[in-house]
């Protein structure tokens, strides 16, 4: 690398040290950003079965198909079969994503109280309590379902947060119904939350009424209408363009950039899973593009293998070549440690450089494929390990999404190709003088 390239990577590597990774680091580590994102983890498990469960129930079978070969039979013949059980058939869907912001609220309070070293269940049932004396709109013995869903996640995580603060304000200013002291413990435990989850009840009631008063709509609706400019701002191309930036300089200098960032996108793409699941439910367009693991499937999980598959076939160095054998079995499986620790790309330029064209240039193309619908959007969150081409197909049941997968997966070779075989001659160079 030239004096003047090397000079200004220099200077690259100083500013984002200096500026950006300090601060990329405190986000992610402040305590109520690291609550929303290992509290949003629990919804892994929860969106993957409400999805396969609404495959199953709702198959992607075109109007009008007709049974002219076996496999329009095996697919008229699941769609009799699923009309016939589809009440059944939807229950985990509706008990998951159709209520995903009770398991947003659960999994956000539990955590942040438990950074706190408060007791994690008792103020994830106060905070449940709150949240659905909001969002649920009690009707007599009536909660309606469809009051929980994606629309209020923004208002689960505010409750979250907030009830969480005032039990502990609470409980440092020692605000509680002093038992006896012959009171066993856990006999006065619930009296010591009493008073601040009435505080809590009363003061979101408030809240919910001076809002309906004010707005014609209760709370939810209007953090949700406040939050609606971020929604639209984040899934934007352009936004998410700088996101995938920041995540390939973060791994660039060794950290862990999808961690880095999903603080801030965990919300949005879970909100946008959520919203397209509901409008796949009801057979209406889905509105959301960046919404599941859209980001990593037409992302750098094409270009980890389009390097794979350079490194196999193009390159000569014994370094290359080893970590191309051990590395195959995992990048099939979207497990890319073994190439960014054995390569490594770690400060490594001729990584970097590829990775962030790709990711760019991959994102790009999906997302305007999307928007003009000529590809499926994103309804169904799925194993991580689950192949590339597969997981879009399944994603979205659009067989389109497989052949754009492997197009981009070529002309990311195609990118990948010369900076992964000038790094092969300097490594070729590098075995042959320690040889000598």
């Amino acid at each position: 690398m030239s004096e003047s390239k090397q000079g200004i990577m220099d200077r690259f590597q100083g500013f984002m040290e200096e500026k950006i990774l300090p601060f990329a680091t405190k986000l992610g580590n402040q305590r109520h950003m690291a609550a929303i994102r290992d509290g949003m983890s629990i919804l892994i498990p929860l969106t993957i079965i409400g999805g396969l469960a609404m495959i199953l129930a709702i198959p992607p079978v075109p109007a009008g198909l007709e049974n002219t070969n076996f496999f329009n039979g095996l697919l008229l013949g699941w769609q009799s079969w699923a009309a016939t059980y589809n009440a059944t058939l939807m229950i985990p869907y509706y008990l998951t994503i159709g209520i995903i912001s009770i398991y947003v609220v659960a999994g956000v309070s539990y955590r942040l109280a438990k950074s706190y070293e408060m007791d994690g269940i008792n103020n994830m049932i106060a905070a449940l309590l709150v949240f659905l004396c909001i969002a649920g709109f009690p009707d007599g013995a009536t909660i309606q379902a469809g009051q929980l869903g994606a629309g209020a996640m923004f208002t689960g995580l505010l409750i979250a947060i907030i009830v969480v603060e005032i039990n502990r304000f609470f409980i440092k200013k020692n605000i509680c119904i002093k038992m006896p002291a012959a009171v066993p413990p856990n006999v006065a435990a619930p009296f010591n939350v009493l008073l601040p989850l009435g505080f809590n009840v009363i003061l979101f009631l408030f809240l919910n009424m001076l809002s309906t008063d004010l707005t014609g709509g209760g709370l939810t609706m209007l953090i949700y209408k406040l939050f609606q400019p971020l929604i639209s701002a984040s899934g934007s191309l352009p936004s998410i363009l700088l996101i995938n930036f920041l995540m390939t300089t973060f791994w660039f200098f060794g950290i862990h950039g999808a961690n880095m960032v999903s603080v801030v996108v965990s919300p949005i793409t879970t909100m946008g899973l959520a919203l397209n699941a509901d409008a796949y439910a009801n057979n209406l367009p889905l509105p959301q593009i960046f919404s599941g693991a859209v980001n990593g499937v037409f992302g750098n999980w094409i270009t980890y293998t389009a390097m794979l598959i350079v490194m196999l076939l193009m390159c000569k160095s014994a370094q290359m070549k080893s970590v191309s054998r051990v590395a195959l079995i995992p990048t099939l499986f979207n497990i890319n440690e073994p190439m960014i620790f054995g390569i490594p790309t770690v400060l490594n330029v001729f990584t970097y450089m590829p990775l962030l064209i790709c990711s760019m240039l991959n994102f790009s193309v999906a997302y305007l494929l999307m928007d003009a619908n000529i590809i499926g959007r994103f309804f169904v969150t799925l194993p991580f390990t689950v192949p590339g081409p597969l997981q879009a197909f399944l994603a979205t049941m659009d067989w389109k999404t497989i052949i754009v997968w492997f197009a981009l997966l070529v002309v990311d070779c195609f990118i990948v190709f010369p900076f992964l075989k000038t790094y092969d001659k300097q490594l070729l160079a590098k075995e042959a003088q320690e040889e000598a």
